[in-house]
């Protein structure tokens, strides 16, 4: 004879051997849907019978969707991130209140029967036989454990909620068989674990240890008697008992559940008289969820994570299987997030950029030789109010950034010096580099057809004092225009282009660099990110390295934690050492003695390039340590403001160029960031100077140029500005064709980045 379970009720082999006449009365509980008259309860066991057999033989419990907790490199919380607000406990970490008033409210027989509550059945029929209708169903905890699972393998598909919801004796059968399958398989104590963990509370809390927090701010193993009879009671309809909107409902509800545990012997009648006494004792906590909530200014760097995560195939083949992953949660994320440089970049943004100005800055810190990014910020905070923003500055468009990028000025000039440098000219190159010239003409492409001046583009200087002969190490200092021009057109554009490629230079919507030489001015749009890991390969002697945001992932399996894949940084060599410590050395001198000397460290050794564009639309200055580097970027996202004669972070500017407002905030986060940290030094080259006396060397900081009123790019004819927003609006629009800082999308472009980096 079989025998019995522990935990009471029959055997699977018994079970199976009634199911046909608990069909029978499983289809006269379900009278509501069901056919009414004695004739619908045979057609309804033939087909339960059929449908029983037809059903698959097991049933998968689900993974449970839970919460995703986003760490930094240190381990400190970031955000957590959910679908569905669930914590999994175990039943030890569950409040012996809490199991009573489930079982008491929900299943009071619970431990008596087995899967399918054959005296449940007979009361149900006959009570909603004698009310004509359905006036009470019979599902055990293990059958709504069932209804559950298939609720939660729905999830957010509103079709596969509905299926998994009908009522419809197809359904119930389901439910049915699966039952009994769980009951022989898991017993009495993981079924209720599970049931608390799944079930839904209301108010985003889905399982018990959500709900506890939720409502009354403490662990599920800390719920007194009234605390644990309230949750109970929002089981049954969590809308119409939410204590949070209805405490006189919920408060009945309660009470009732109190009764009922009374009645079953759970708690005596004095107990219950004074739990129904006491007030509900809500303490709310509102649910944190998103990386809107994240802490140190994080939001966007979350975000990136979030995007990285949906975004690489290691994680799926398909977005809807990486969505999947991601919405079941139950992760935990450590980034590469360093707590130190975030503080410093979002207190140095802060400070010098207020969220209500014009115009908005971004700032991106990453390691050389490893392409950790180490703190990502903008002074515009995300959100979606006013002086808010869900656009990521400092990524590409298809991280969450803008739809261009932002043009750069010259801080792209030393990609063009590191491509001559690479193809063998000289750190003493020399060119005539007049204050005003027209664009050389015809400059070799990567193709067999070269880029040709049909339309007498010209290129001038930002002061009318600077003028040739210079050499390289000079003409980076004072930011030469016409020096960059001569030179690119020198080498040509393809090799330009072959090194912009090794440093995965693209634009902020992913196109490559078109082969025109206004690139060598910065009239292309890029973001943060892009340019503070591409000058982190000059940091890492010419050592180019993917960035990452992921360090490591593990995810909750049952009791366990597995450890997920993650993508990893490729390195590759992208110059020669001697080029990369070449443009190391001329770009120190940028802030020894040029447009960048406002940025200088002091205290140990940096390099860096300042850039301003056309108008004064774009500021930037990008630089580096041997051991970090970092893009800040000052601007309009809309492109619509020129910045002359405007007040940004409490302070007047008459004009923003590279070193002025950009280069402090770089300084200030950089410092904050290596504070404590070793202070390299660069692997220096010696460089003659000029010694023909052309003056000091320091540049004048770009204040003195003229605003030429060109497009961005810098053409001289005056042309429409276009308000290039970069964002989805219905006040801008563009040609297809459109490509920041180039005119009409054709072979030429004058673009000379506006004035002095």
């Amino acid at each position: 004879m079989p025998k019995k379970r522990s935990g009471g009720g029959l055997s699977a082999t018994q079970q199976a051997v009634k199911f046909l006449g608990v069909s029978v009365l499983a289809g006269a509980v379900m009278a509501g849907i069901a056919l009414p008259a004695a004739g619908a309860l045979g057609l309804a066991a033939k087909g339960s019978v059929q449908g029983f057999d037809d059903i698959p033989a097991n049933l998968k419990s689900p993974q449970l969707s839970q919460r995703t907790t986003i760490l930094d490199s240190a381990g400190h919380k970031i955000a957590s991130v959910y679908s569905r607000d669930r914590t999994v406990v175990d039943l030890k970490d569950i409040s012996p209140y809490m199991q009573k008033a489930i079982v008491a409210i929900e299943d009071s027989r619970f431990y008596q029967h087995g899967a399918i509550d054959l005296k449940g059945v007979l009361r149900a029929l006959n009570k909603n036989a004698q009310s004509g209708g359905v006036a009470q169903g019979a599902s055990t905890l293990t059958q709504q454990l069932v209804k559950n699972y298939f609720i939660e393998e729905a999830g957010d598909d509103p079709t596969k909620v509905a299926q998994a919801t009908q009522q419809t004796l197809g359904r119930k059968i389901r439910e049915l068989k699966y039952a009994i399958q769980i009951e022989d398989k898991l017993g009495k104590k993981k079924i209720l674990e599970n049931y608390l963990n799944i079930t839904f509370f209301g108010e985003q809390a889905y399982g018990v240890e959500a709900a506890s927090q939720r409502y009354f701010s403490k662990h599920a193993k800390d719920l007194n008697l009234q605390e644990a009879a309230l949750l109970a009671g929002i089981v049954q309809s969590p809308s119409r008992y939410d204590p949070v909107n209805d405490e006189a409902e919920a408060t009945k509800r309660r009470n009732t559940v109190l009764q009922r545990m009374t009645e079953v012997g759970d708690i005596s009648r004095a107990e219950a008289d004074k739990a129904k006494e006491a007030p509900l004792g809500l303490h709310v906590r509102q649910p944190k969820n998103g990386c809107i909530t994240a802490s140190k200014g994080a939001s966007f760097f979350c975000k990136y994570v979030e995007n990285v995560f949906l975004s690489d195939p290691v994680f799926g083949k398909t977005r809807e299987a990486r969505a999947r992953l991601w919405n079941k949660g139950g992760l935990t994320i450590r980034t590469t997030l360093d707590p130190q440089a975030q503080e410093s970049v979002r207190a140095s943004l802060k400070d010098h950029v207020y969220k209500s100005d014009r115009v908005a800055a971004a700032a991106t810190l990453v390691e050389p030789g490893t392409g950790k990014i180490l703190a990502m910020g903008q002074s515009k905070p995300y959100g979606y109010g006013k002086n808010e923003t869900e656009y990521n500055y400092s990524v590409n468009h298809d991280m969450g950034g803008s739809n261009f990028g932002f043009p750069t000025g010259s801080t792209f000039k030393p990609f063009v010096a590191a491509a001559a440098l690479e193809g063998g000219k000289p750190a003493t190159q020399e060119y005539s580099s007049p204050f005003k010239m027209d664009y050389p003409s015809p400059v070799q492409t990567c193709s067999s057809k070269p880029w040709i001046n049909d339309h007498a583009y010209t290129v001038e200087n930002e002061s009318e004092s600077e003028v040739g002969p210079y050499r390289m190490k000079e003409a980076m200092a004072k930011s030469v225009n016409t020096y960059f021009v001569q030179l690119i057109s020198d080498i040509g554009l393809c090799p330009v282009q072959k090194m912009t490629h090794a440093l995965h230079v693209v634009q902020g919507n992913g196109d490559k660099l078109p082969e025109r030489p206004s690139i060598a001015l910065g009239a292309i749009g890029l973001s943060p990110l892009t340019m503070a890991n591409a000058y982190a390969t000059f940091a890492a002697r010419g050592m180019y390295c993917t960035p990452v945001a992921i360090e490591s992932i593990t995810q909750k399996d049952g009791d366990r934690q597995k450890s997920l894949e993650v993508p990893r940084s490729t390195c590759s060599r992208a110059m020669s050492e001697k080029t990369a410590d070449t443009v190391n050395t001329l770009l120190r001198g940028v802030i020894d003695s040029g447009t960048g000397q406002q940025a200088g460290l002091g205290d140990r050794e940096s390099a860096g390039k300042t850039g301003t564009t056309d108008e004064r639309k774009n500021a930037w200055f990008v630089g580096y340590t041997p051991n970090l580097a970092g893009a800040v970027w000052v601007g309009s996202a809309k492109q619509n403001v020129k910045m002359v004669n405007i007040t940004i972070g409490g302070r007047y500017n008459d004009l923003v160029y590279g070193g002025q407002v950009p280069g402090p905030i770089w300084k200030d986060a950089m410092t904050g960031a290596l504070a404590g940290k070793d202070a390299p030094s660069f692997n220096l080259v010696d460089i003659p100077d000029d010694d023909r006396g052309k003056g000091d060397g320091k540049g004048d900081d770009d204040r003195n140029g003229d605003d030429n009123g060109g497009i961005i790019g810098g053409l001289t004819d005056g042309g429409a500005t276009g308000d290039n927003t970069g964002f989805p609006t219905p006040t801008f629009s563009f040609p297809d064709n459109f490509i920041q800082g180039q005119a009409n999308g054709g072979n030429n472009g004058n673009g000379n980045g506006g004035q002095r980096g």
